[in-house]
């Protein structure tokens, strides 16, 4: 028997590559700066064949990036399998930037990188090691994952994977790597057409239990239907229209910009809730202070946000793949006052900890994936198609020390996402070594003023440190 070997892709894995077309490529990564070290030669080149090594020898402990997709005959439900033409060198890329090697030549570079859909016959990412930086002794490794593949946690996990927490340069043996033969679409079709059949001998089995423990199991049905409520009202109405939901094109541009960590902290120490909650805060006023900019009148607006937050166990940190459900949230953007408007976003996670609604998007990606693989990717569809938010918002948070690639020091992270059809601008914000780190995925023709947006967040920051200031200045009068 030939030892074969696939993976069938979530329901959850499976809606990123539903709504991808050649409009929407569904990528998320990231751009990151690095020190030179060794790594740059006398004449600013990289050494690109050792990072080559060194990224092959990390891959024992990531098979998804040696994996394609194949799909099952006839029921065309796409799985995982080894790619027996595996090419190193066409994931792992080297480029130098133009002269003068600026960083608004980086932003470009990586719009351009995040622009291009990935080739579905091949595993599905890339790593591109970028020289010529000005100054000469930098240089930025741009990461590019389909969301099929990875979410925001699993991709931390695999930067993880390739940077070290002490500045060592040796470079492991590559661990001799040999596929595992291709499944033939006979029995993929015979396997899942078992796996569908069992189902409902699987339900008929759990009768039995179900009636012994009648009364948690009523109790248990009834926060189910409590969690799709939930779910269904955050996610089944329509948010008001803004210049930020146009159609959306093929082209992305980047802004990104660094505050430090400890004065988000400040803020949330003076004034209250958590970090996340001081973004969402901070995102609201920016958000507001541009539509206001492009003659939106704020006040009453219905402005919603979609959030990712994860639901990966404990047991499951280090797989690739999507862990993740989204939370929908109300903006206040037509509270001016950084206080109050902090104090609203406070009250409105609060309320989402005690709701159902991520449990509920978790039991619809679970029905799914047990009953229906193409309803979590149909209710996906329908979401982005009727508006039901405005904008994506994800803030993941990372290593407070730095971390290191073959010695070189990693200066800075950008998280790089994706867009929507109706859903020009996605904000992420990464936390890195005392930095909070935010970054703008914005449709390139619908967003031309996108540094008016990060200029925003930048004035809403310093507007929350005064507050935070103001605040600590009258507890020390009392």
């Amino acid at each position: 028997m030939p030892d074969t070997h696939y993976q069938r892709l979530s329901a959850t894995d499976l809606v990123f590559l539903e709504l991808e077309n050649d409009k929407l490529p569904m990528h998320i990564g990231a751009v990151s700066i690095f020190e030179g070290g060794d790594l740059l030669r006398r004449r600013g080149d990289l050494d690109i064949e050792r990072l080559q090594r060194f990224v092959e020898s990390s891959l024992a402990g990531n098979p998804r990036l040696r994996q394609r997709l194949a799909y099952v005959p006839v029921l065309n439900h796409p799985v995982w399998i080894d790619d027996d033409r595996f090419n190193l060198a066409y994931h792992v890329r080297h480029t130098r930037l133009p002269r003068p090697g600026d960083v608004p030549a980086l932003k470009r570079l990586a719009g351009r990188v995040m622009s291009q859909r990935l080739d579905r016959h091949k595993p599905l990412w890339e790593l591109w090691f970028v020289e010529g930086l000005r100054g000469g002794d930098r240089f930025a490794l741009i990461s590019k994952f389909h969301h099929c593949m990875i979410d925001g946690i699993s991709g931390v996990d695999f930067l993880a994977s390739i940077l070290r927490l002490d500045p060592g340069t040796g470079v492991p043996e590559p661990t001799r790597w040999t596929p595992r033969p291709i499944p033939s679409g006979a029995s993929l079709l015979a396997d899942e057409l078992a796996r569908r059949a069992a189902l409902p001998l699987a339900v008929a089995r759990s009768v039995p239990r179900l009636l012994r423990e009648r009364q948690e199991t009523f109790r248990s049905l009834t926060r189910t239907l409590a969690d799709l409520g939930d779910a269904a009202a955050a996610n089944l109405t329509v948010a008001s229209p803004t210049p930020l939901n146009p159609d959306v094109g093929p082209h992305r541009r980047f802004e990104w910009a660094r505050f430090p960590l400890d004065e988000v902290k400040a803020i949330k120490n003076r004034l209250g809730g958590t970090v996340n909650d001081v973004v969402l805060a901070i995102v609201a006023g920016a958000v507001g202070r541009f539509l206001e900019r492009r003659g939106v009148d704020v006040a009453g607006l219905d402005f919603r946000m979609s959030m990712p937050a994860s639901v990966r166990a404990t047991d499951e940190r280090g797989a690739l793949g999507n862990r993740v459900g989204v939370l929908t949230i109300a903006l206040p953007v037509g509270v001016r006052d950084p206080r109050r408007r902090l104090q609203a976003i406070i009250e409105t996670t609060k309320s989402l900890k005690h709701s159902g609604q991520l449990h509920g998007v978790e039991l619809v990606a679970e029905l799914s994936d047990r009953l229906f693989p193409p309803l979590a990717g149909y209710l996906a569809r329908l979401a982005a198609r009727a508006r039901m938010y405005n904008l994506s918002v994800t803030n993941i948070p990372g290593p407070q020390v730095p971390v290191y690639l073959l010695g070189a020091r990693m200066l800075e992270i950008y998280p790089l996402a994706f867009l929507f059809s109706n859903q020009a601008l996605t904000i992420g914000t990464f936390s890195y070594d005392g930095g909070l780190y935010w970054a703008l995925t914005a449709d390139e023709v619908a967003l031309p003023d996108l540094d008016r947006v990060i200029a925003a967040i930048a004035s809403e920051h310093r507007r929350f440190g005064r507050a935070a200031a103001a605040d600590r200045r009258r507890r020390s009068a009392r």
